[in-house]
């Protein structure tokens, strides 16, 4: 059984954090979260440039499976006078997609965002080209807000663009 946990990422975790999600040209990961805009790798050197960042963050928390740094939670605003937030998931190895981790991480991430922030709503925007990631939203609970069509263009195909989102009204009926 896989123990899923989630917390702000430390000093120590940067290298790993790099290996998994900047080091690589062409990581598996990124054919999942948002193909349509390029990857630009990065040596360790200009990773940890910006390792203030990263490390001790309130809005982006690392995923561990069994104590292991496998993915990443953030969120950010789309306006924060009206507490609009969205939030993002990568799970960097694709050894553990599929398998409900990612929908534990998130599950966990909304209580805590709905728990220390006084928000209202909490959504994410994926594509249509990633069904798991609109799975996992429909199994938290969230609704389709938005279904914007062909605006995602990636591989000679247009996709849509999804966006999820839960009241804290529904998440606290659900929980």
């Amino acid at each position: 059984m896989n123990e899923v946990t989630i917390r702000p990422i430390v000093e120590e975790e940067l290298v790993r954090l790099w290996e998994l999600s900047a080091k690589e040209e062409a990581p598996e990961w990124k054919k999942w979260d948002a193909p349509y805009y390029p990857h630009i790798p990065k040596s360790l050197e200009q990773f940890l440039e910006k390792k203030d960042q990263l490390i001790h963050q309130e809005d982006m928390w690392g995923i561990y499976v069994n104590g292991e740094l496998v993915g990443s939670l953030c969120y950010y605003w789309e306006h924060e006078e009206s507490l609009w937030l969205e939030i993002g998931i990568v799970i960097y190895e694709p050894r553990y997609w599929s398998g409900g981790i990612g929908t534990e991480a998130l599950r966990m991430w909304i209580n805590h965002l709905f728990k220390e922030l006084p928000l209202i709503r909490v959504g994410y925007t994926t594509w249509s080209g990633n069904e798991r990631m609109i799975k996992v939203g429909e199994k938290l609970g969230m609704t389709m807000e938005a279904r914007l069509r062909k605006c995602r263009f990636y591989n000679g195909v247009y996709y849509d663009s999804i966006r999820m989102g839960l009241l804290r009204e529904e998440w606290e009926d659900c929980i």
